[in-house]
């Protein structure tokens, strides 16, 4: 149903033909069907004008008001010019009345309603002047303009809903390209000031250190060619998805990180466990950006990262002995680690280490318990 709803969307010309043949189909059969000798003949100028009063729903979406008119005009003529069937269902003008409440503006939708209110009695009294089929006439068209109210009060609400979904979608790729670019320019800093020294002192250091440059350099041009990717549209050839980091990778980003000059010691605790991909891989950004602030704002000589599993939480603590919380809500990386925690129904709060000194990251995350 969706794909038909998509390839509808994309040719409304072909689904409006397509409409129109159906609507011509059920306007035929008062013609093909036997007819007693006291109706009204079935005559070729009669079914001529039936389908004229059929054609405008071709351009229904384009200029819905002149296709109402149009309809009301030739309806009135097949009334007053000829003796032909009647119809069970005044379909066009339906289809006419449900296509303004969907696509009109109010005012169109007003002039409608003050159009119906004058042709539906002016019709029921050349067809049959009864109370019967006035108040059927008025239900169906009532009917009509509801269901497309209610059409274009739901297009609305998926609108709003894709809206959503793209804001959602751009500020997760955002945070990503924030956490890549943040971790990968903050060791290149670091390695590129420190290599001067290095060179003077300890040229083996030096050649590390220009080494961990380059190797940061590609893995984040490598992470950014994947986010890129997914913005690509249409004919470009999109770039590779490689699989996102997880709790595999963590090891590699940390002897990064050591290779910076900064200690960085690593402990589980409780058998952690591989998690679904979409948790590894904010676990695994959770710890880069806690890392990444500890490189450019604490002034830390070491940092303790420990993963914790048990009772069906994961427990994510970032530790150093630099010189603390500085006051203020926090950067848009702690905003990040909040917002990445939250997603997976986690909290993450920060603040001083142990004893008062340096500056904590902790993360908890429900990842459930191991299936025995």
């Amino acid at each position: 149903m969706r794909e038909l709803r998509t390839w509808g969307a994309a040719h409304p010309w072909a689904v409006d033909i397509g409409l129109a043949l159906v609507v011509q189909a059920a306007m035929t059969m008062p013609f093909v069907v036997p007819r007693g000798p006291e109706l009204e003949p079935a005559t070729w100028p009669a079914y001529g004008l039936t389908t004229l009063t059929v054609v405008p729903l071709v351009w229904r979406r384009r200029a819905p008001m002149a296709v109402l008119l149009a309809i009301l005009a030739t309806s009135a003529l097949y009334k007053l010019a000829v003796e032909g069937p009647g119809q069970p269902l005044p379909y066009t003008g339906l289809v006419s009345v449900y296509t303004i409440a969907v696509l009109a503006a109010p005012w169109q939708r007003m002039v409608t309603a003050g159009l119906l209110v004058v042709a539906v009695p002016a019709s029921v009294w050349l067809n049959t002047q009864s109370a019967r089929e006035l108040t059927f006439s008025l239900f169906v068209f009532g009917a009509a303009y509801v269901f497309g109210r209610l059409t274009d009060a739901r297009q609305r609400a998926q609108r709003v809903e894709a809206e959503q979904a793209a804001a959602r979608e751009r500020a997760r790729i955002a945070r990503e390209m924030h956490d890549i670019l943040s971790h990968a320019v903050s060791l290149m800093v670091v390695q590129a000031e420190a290599g001067p020294v290095a060179v003077r002192a300890a040229p083996e250091r030096a050649e590390a250190a220009f080494e961990a440059i380059s190797e940061t350099g590609r893995e984040a041009m490598v992470q950014l060619r994947q986010m890129l990717g997914l913005l690509r549209e249409g004919g470009e050839t999109a770039a590779p998805r490689e699989p996102q980091p997880d709790l595999a990778d963590l090891p590699a980003l940390l002897e990064r990180v050591r290779s910076g000059g900064l200690a960085v010691g690593y402990a589980t605790e409780g058998g952690v466990r591989a998690l679904p991909a979409a948790t590894g891989a904010s676990v695994y950004r959770i710890v880069q950006e806690a890392l990444t602030n500890v490189v450019k704002h604490a002034r830390a000589r070491t940092v303790d990262v420990r993963l914790a599993h048990a009772d069906g939480v994961l427990r994510v603590t970032v530790t150093d002995d630099g010189r603390g919380p500085q006051g203020g809500p926090g950067g848009h990386g702690l905003v990040g680690i909040r917002e990445r925690a939250a997603a997976h129904g986690g909290t993450a709060e920060t603040g001083c280490g142990p004893d008062g000194r340096g500056f904590e990251v902790r993360v908890l995350l429900p990842v459930g318990e191991e299936r025995k």
